[in-house]
């Protein structure tokens, strides 16, 4: 019995695990990054930090149930390949990057509490993106609490590194590099997703 248990256990932190790295590399210097650093430039970190985990959280919510129900009803050969196909676009993206590329400005909102404003820009410039995408698709293939858990723990993360690191350690990161690294991690879940069709 102990032995099962650890084996759910190894699985679900493994799951978790693999959603953490592949959420984080996706959203590192992403618009959502960039909105807690310039929010957290002229207010104070944590109600930025609790606006953006809050929109995170649900956000993510709504995808794995979105994907958990999609794998419900759909054959599972479907959803493995509607996964590595997505997986596939979202590395090739990344991998087509330039440093020309600039996200949407986004403007913060006026008469609102600077949670309210966080959550309210976080919600609506990362619904539908591609990574709440990757968690619906991670969410239809593996453990659904384990892709919320590692999916919002490392949305947390990016936003806490985006509000305590400021814009100015942005510029020292080579974002170039940091979008290549998503885009090759993306396209070998699209390969490991591809071979489980075999």
């Amino acid at each position: 019995m102990s032995e099962f248990v650890s084996t759910g256990l190894a699985t679900w932190l493994s799951s978790a695990g693999a959603t953490f790295l592949l959420i984080a590399l996706a959203e590192f210097g992403d618009k959502s990054q960039l909105v807690c650093m310039t929010l957290a430039a002229r207010h104070r970190g944590l109600p930025v930090v609790l606006g953006a985990v809050t929109a995170f959280a649900i956000l993510n919510l709504l995808a794995v149930l979105f994907g958990a129900a999609v794998a419900a009803w759909l054959p599972e050969w479907v959803v493995t390949a509607v996964v590595a196909l997505l997986f596939a676009i979202f590395g090739i993206s990344a991998l087509r990057y330039s440093e020309e590329d600039d996200d949407e400005e986004i403007e913060e909102k006026p008469g609102h509490g600077i949670f309210a404003t966080t959550f309210l820009l976080i919600f609506l410039a990362e619904f539908g993106d591609k990574t709440q995408i990757a968690v619906a698709g991670l969410g239809s293939t593996t453990d659904t609490a384990a892709v919320w858990v590692g999916a919002t723990l490392a949305l947390a993360v990016t936003s806490m590194l985006g509000v305590f690191a400021g814009r100015k350690f942005l510029h020292r990161l080579p974002l170039l590099w940091i979008h290549r690294i998503s885009g090759i991690f993306f396209l070998a879940l699209a390969l490991y997703a591809l071979s489980r069709l075999f």
